[in-house]
C-alpha cells in the first residue's frame, strides 16, 4: 500500500491530474499547465508522491540532439497510488468541502 502523504491543495491539484486520466504517463509541464502551479511547486510534490510509492517515474529514451529537446520524466500512478489518491481527495474534499475540482482554475499570478 501506498504511504500516507499530508493532503494540501496542491498536492489534491497534482492528483486531480492524474485521475483525470489513470492510465496516461504525465510529465512535469503537463501537470504544471493542467494545474497552474510553477514548477517550484509541482515537482517537489511530484518527488514526494514517488518517493511514498503513489507514483512511478522514468526518463524517456530520446536522443536529445535528435529530438531537439531534453528527455521528460515520466510519472504514472501505481494501483495503489490511485487507489489511496482517491480515498485521500474524497476525504479531502469532505474535510474542507471542496464539491467541484481541488483547483477550481488557475491562480491569479499565472498568465
Amino acid at each position: 500500500m501506498a504511504s500516507p502523504l499530508r493532503m494540501t491543495a496542491a498536492v489534491a491539484g497534482v492528483l486531480q491530474a492524474f485521475l483525470a486520466e489513470p492510465g496516461t504517463e504525465r510529465y512535469g509541464l503537463d501537470i504544471m499547465q493542467a494545474t497552474g502551479y510553477p514548477s517550484g511547486t509541482v515537482y517537489p510534490i511530484l518527488m514526494r508522491l514517488q518517493r511514498a510509492g503513489w507514483l512511478a517515474g522514468h526518463w524517456e529514451d530520446i536522443d536529445p540532439a535528435a529530438a531537439g529537446r531534453p528527455a521528460r520524466r515520466w510519472y504514472l500512478l501505481t494501483p495503489d497510488g490511485a487507489t489511496t489518491a482517491r480515498t485521500e481527495l474524497a476525504a479531502y474534499r469532505q474535510r474542507f468541502a471542496v464539491t467541484g475540482p481541488a483547483v477550481p482554475g488557475r491562480p491569479t499570478w499565472a498568465s
